[in-house]
């Protein structure tokens, strides 16, 4: 994964000053580097026998549809309050500077479905934790949750202790 992490770029001080931004564009516009990084975010999963997977607005629908076309599976969207039509559930998360809300259509995934919550980063884990929550509200079963990068300072596996979480690449300083 070395080849991925030289196409991370490290910005200091954004989106504010002591944040260390880990900036995936670059990663993004490499073909070979991008086929690589749903290739083996694939391959970690493929024996989870996924239905779907889950990703929250709006980084996790970067790779989120690419990885489930690879896996066979169903892709859902997990968004931001008044952004679904049809009949949602909802769940909401703790951030650094407060609490969001992500919803789900309630039909969005059949029950019993095995389902992959991914998204981009794993930082503190409550974007996560929140998709976790909705696709067990609607009677599915996560099976596991995938990340590109994981910021092991902020303990986001915490907040998912009980599931089967896989980052590609991790950062021990956030």
């Amino acid at each position: 994964m070395a080849d991925l992490a030289a196409r991370v770029r490290s910005i200091p001080d954004f989106p504010k000053p002591g944040i260390l931004f880990r900036d995936i564009t670059p990663l993004m516009a490499d073909a070979d580097a991008l086929d690589a990084a749903v290739t083996a975010l694939a391959e970690h999963a493929r024996p989870l026998e996924v239905d779907y997977v889950i990703a929250a607005e709006a980084r996790g629908f970067l790779l989120g549809p690419a990885l489930a076309r690879e896996l066979g599976a169903g892709f859902v969207l997990a968004r931001k309050p008044g952004k679904l039509p049809y009949d949602t559930v909802s769940a909401e998360y703790v951030l650094e500077y407060g609490v969001d809300t992500l919803e789900l259509h309630t039909d969005a995934i059949a029950e019993g479905s095995r389902v992959l919550v991914h998204d981009d980063l794993l930082a503190t884990g409550g974007t996560a934790r929140a998709a976790c929550e909705l696709v067990e509200k609607v009677g599915g079963t996560v099976v596991g949750c995938s990340f590109l990068i994981e910021l092991t300072p902020l303990a986001g596996r915490e907040k998912l202790a009980g599931y089967d979480v896989h980052a590609l690449l991790t950062y021990d300083e956030a």
